[in-house]
């Protein structure tokens, strides 16, 4: 393994050399997804002043007792505010969200009173009202602040923007939110036997599987994925593909297959002419022959063709140096469990694919099966990557080891 280039060196090198992808503004409603660029605190306090939380009535609290009756002044809905203020003695009918006058000091709801109420729009009766029970202050009131102070730091650079999110933006009174630029990301790939899915398939070929599965892990981190057409096991061909993607003017390019040593292996070679190569070959099983360089100064990521090694190096490799350009928080889980089977290794970083369950009051790893590098269903049933380290031939059933979740929750 004297060649190979450690997982962790040929990550760090990447991760010197990826710049960020720069910020843009975004109106809210097409921010969701988005990744902030910038920490947001909050302007004013939330709510904004003291506000009712029931319909019923504003009261000073010591003015109410059981079978208390007393004098209705006026009616408050949400989006009116009272002129003056309450006197001892006086209350007023307020509706959940309407701002509490001055001088009250709780609310009392409309079922703790006498009162009939014609729907949720008003009141209607004598305007005096009898409540049933004595109440305290701060009774029913959402105090000025209660929620955001004024300057709170309410959502951080590096959060991935969901619905609520953009809720808290648009409650502060945002138009907009600035967020990471998405990195444009080609995908390229190569191969004579390689068919477009929904042509027809002649006997020896494969379908092209890999060029929608980065794209949708690229698109899942924070880019945004064009994939041209697979070119053919030819020099020219494989060269007119990379320039190309060039003058897409991407802020990435990812190749898969291409890469290895085999005769017809010609993306390696075209990188080197037209760009630089920086490391090939690293110590991580699945997908040994992952090479990374820069062509017209683009950074460039040559995959490995088979699936499985595809997306494995795409999520040890690729996937930081994404989070990296569009400053995200990386929120992969990671739990430690026991395994349920015996796992041989061959001395590289190696990746496995494992179903979990919860036995005993451990969670328990067992293989999917075959952990062949073209097996693309082990990772649709797997729950995660169990990590075999750098220089470990074996790990017996029983052993603890870090497990990457594929699946949430």
């Amino acid at each position: 393994m004297g060649d190979l280039m450690p997982v962790n060196e040929a990550l760090g090198r990447i991760l010197a050399e990826v710049m960020p992808a720069g910020a843009e503004h975004v109106p809210l409603m097409q921010a969701l997804g988005r990744i902030l660029a910038r920490d947001i605190y909050s302007p004013m306090d939330l709510p904004p002043f003291d506000v009712s939380s029931m319909d019923g009535y504003a009261v000073r609290a010591d003015d109410i007792a059981e079978g208390v009756r007393l004098r209705v002044i006026a009616d408050v809905s949400a989006g009116q505010v009272l002129n003056g203020s309450m006197e001892a003695g006086e209350v007023v009918r307020i509706m959940t969200g309407a701002a509490i006058p001055k001088g009250a000091d709780a609310v009392v709801p409309v079922e703790q009173t006498d009162a009939v109420w014609a729907g949720v729009a008003g009141a209607t009766g004598p305007d005096e009202v009898t409540f049933r029970r004595a109440t305290k202050r701060g009774d029913n009131i959402r105090l000025r602040g209660e929620n955001v102070m004024r300057g709170q730091l309410v959502l951080s650079a590096g959060t991935r923007l969901r619905p609520q999110d953009l809720g808290m933006a648009a409650s502060l009174g945002m138009m907009d939110v600035e967020v990471s630029r998405q990195p444009q990301v080609v995908i390229v790939s190569s191969g004579d036997e390689l068919v477009t899915p929904g042509e027809p398939l002649p006997y020896g070929s494969i379908y092209e599987s890999n060029g929608v599965m980065l794209a949708g892990l690229v698109e899942q981190w924070g880019g945004r994925a064009t994939v041209l057409p697979t070119a053919k096991d030819e020099h020219g061909a494989v060269r007119a593909m990379l320039q190309t993607a060039l003058a897409l003017r991407p802020d990435v390019i990812v190749s898969s297959a291409g890469v290895s040593v085999g005769a017809a292996d010609y993306i390696k070679a075209v990188l080197a002419e037209l760009g630089e190569v920086g490391f090939w070959k690293v110590n991580i099983r699945p997908g040994k022959p992952l090479a990374y360089g820069r062509v017209g100064g683009v950074p460039f990521f040559g995959l490995p063709g088979n699936p499985v090694s595809a997306m494995v190096t795409a999520m040890v490799i690729l996937r930081p140096a994404l989070l990296q350009m569009t400053g995200q928080i990386d929120d992969v889980q990671r739990i430690t469990a026991v395994t349920g089977d015996d796992i041989p290794s061959d001395g590289r970083q190696s990746y496995v694919r494992v179903t979990l369950s919860r036995e005993g009051g451990q969670i328990i790893a067992r293989l999917t099966g075959t952990q062949s590098s073209g097996a693309l269903l082990s990772m649709v049933i797997a729950d995660g990557l169990l990590v075999v380290p750098e220089g470990v031939m074996r790990l017996n059933a029983g052993s603890e080891a870090e497990v990457l979740l594929l699946r949430l929750g």
